[in-house]
């Protein structure tokens, strides 16, 4: 039998930080401050508002589809936003606070105007204190786990229709791993097919459907990223973590500041005890939070 506790969990974004820069994955991932014991985290004003916006448009999920939308979404958030007000939300400045709650008021003002599918029957996939998840492979002692925003029933069909909430203005790159995710989760937790996928960028009130991803192709792309993982974790248990966990950019000088690439060199920072950083206290699963100053 698998031991739950030894595994290596896999999500979307600790694979998409493996992608970009193997260091910045150790340092996010795997990396305890000597001092703590605990794993070190930034915060910054767009991860923020994600936190704040999708906490009320889930949160309607807990209650029945024809009253969903009698809730006051904009006192609701406001009730929210008090958890990452000021720099605990990586927030330096009033006026840079007051920009991205405007922006996330708008958000739900534009969902309050018109909710679309919020106001049809939805299900939750099964979960208990940490994120749904099932093995992505016994064999080999992964698991994959993840939250998927939406799912909206669809009667007609007895089919599912996934949804993924997007409060940045960016879109989602095609050779995104969310919905390979979203889908492996939903086929292995729950019994209906999902035929169809949506992300919904709720800055201009867009929803573009996408194309599902093969189930098969899935978990083959899926699997391949979550085993080079492994791999490397198991690698620098051996040859230790410098020479396993490399960023593409070169390694990080803390003399000269130099080398190391975007998504690390924060990081950097923070264990280097740069003054561009700055303690923000404990969050979520007892991580040692830290803001980037200006």
């Amino acid at each position: 039998m698998p031991d739950k506790y030894s595994a290596v969990w896999v999500s979307h974004s600790s694979m998409g930080d493996f992608l970009k820069c193997p260091r910045s994955y150790y340092l996010h991932n795997m990396y305890k401050n000597p001092k703590t014991g605990h794993k070190i985290s930034i915060v910054n004003p767009h991860m923020s508002l994600g936190i704040t916006v999708h906490e009320v448009l889930e949160g309607l999920a807990e209650y029945p589809a024809d009253t969903r939308m009698n809730r006051d979404l904009l006192k609701w958030f406001d009730e929210v936003w008090q958890k990452v007000s000021g720099k605990k939300g990586g927030f330096t400045s009033n006026e840079e606070e007051q920009e991205f709650k405007s922006r996330g008021i708008e958000m739900l003002q534009n969902v309050t105007k018109d909710p679309r599918f919020l106001t049809n029957k939805c299900i939750k996939l099964k979960r208990d204190t940490m994120p749904c998840n099932f093995y992505l492979s016994e064999d080999h002692n992964i698991i994959l786990n993840g939250l998927v925003d939406w799912i909206e029933y669809l009667p007609e069909t007895d089919s599912l229709h996934i949804i993924d909430f997007k409060t940045g203005k960016k879109e989602e790159s095609e050779s995104s791993l969310q919905l390979p995710i979203y889908l492996l989760l939903c086929n292995a937790l729950q019994k209906r097919k999902v035929t169809k996928a949506s992300y919904w960028y709720l800055e201009n009130d867009k929803i573009v459907e996408k194309e599902l991803p093969d189930a098969d192709t899935a978990y083959r792309d899926v699997f391949e990223i979550a085993l080079r993982v492994k791999e490397a974790r198991r690698l620098s248990k051996r040859e230790g973590e410098e020479k396993i966990f490399v960023c593409p950019k070169g390694k990080y000088d803390s003399v000269t500041k130099e080398g190391g690439c975007i998504h690390c060199r924060p990081y950097e920072w923070i264990i280097n005890n740069d003054k561009q950083t700055e303690s923000v206290g404990i969050g979520g699963f007892n991580q040692d939070m830290y803001i980037i100053k200006k």
